[in-house]
């Protein structure tokens, strides 16, 4: 069994039991992408009445984005932008952001964090909804590569005939964006 601190109230904690904690805390770290990709295995199997599994369409939408050439960071955020559909369907966009914001550039945090709303664009009005709901944030620097993401990989990846490349082409590519944060955890992000 690991060693584990000896306090029950964190205010009466040592330095040493800090120090058991932060060694313990650094071990759980380095094993996020493996937690990362289990998470993205749920999708398997799961359509949402769409013609591929959300799984397919996550390893789509990252292949589109790879075969494109953008970089290893931009396709880790496609591979994993609809990763909260399993436990936030409601939400899906703000937890496959919160979960990349401390890896990943303030733009690419932008996109993932706003997709939702920019795909809608494309199905909105079928659900009784304003399609152009994406335009309240006109104006704003990333807004047209939130537009040119669910334009050019998003919307377009649900096609059962597309040759997608196998998962293990991107988990080389998540280990080395979720190795070390950019950002301080606490650092939070205004927009």
């Amino acid at each position: 069994m690991d060693k584990q601190a000896t306090f029950s109230e964190m205010k009466n904690g040592t330095a040493e039991d800090y120090a058991i904690i932060a060694e313990q805390g650094s071990k759980h770290a380095s094993e996020l992408p493996n937690r990362i990709m289990d998470h993205l295995n749920l999708l398997k199997g799961d359509t949402g009445g769409f013609a591929v599994d959300r799984f397919t369409h996550s390893i789509q939408t990252a292949t589109r984005a790879h075969r494109d050439g953008r970089d290893e960071e931009y396709v880790v955020c496609a591979l994993l932008h609809d990763i909260g559909d399993s436990i936030a369907s409601a939400n899906h966009a703000d937890l496959a952001a919160t979960m990349l914001e401390p890896f990943v550039s303030d733009k690419n945090y932008w996109i993932v964090k706003h997709h939702g709303i920019f795909q809608g664009y494309y199905f909105f009005e079928h659900m009784g909804l304003d399609k152009n709901m994406r335009d309240q944030f006109k104006g704003h620097e990333y807004w047209n590569d939130c537009v040119e993401f669910c334009a050019k990989y998003d919307q377009n990846s649900f096609d059962p005939e597309y040759e997608n490349l196998p998962i293990e082409e991107f988990i080389p590519m998540v280990h080395n964006v979720f190795a070390k944060p950019r950002d301080s955890i606490y650092k939070r992000r205004d927009y």
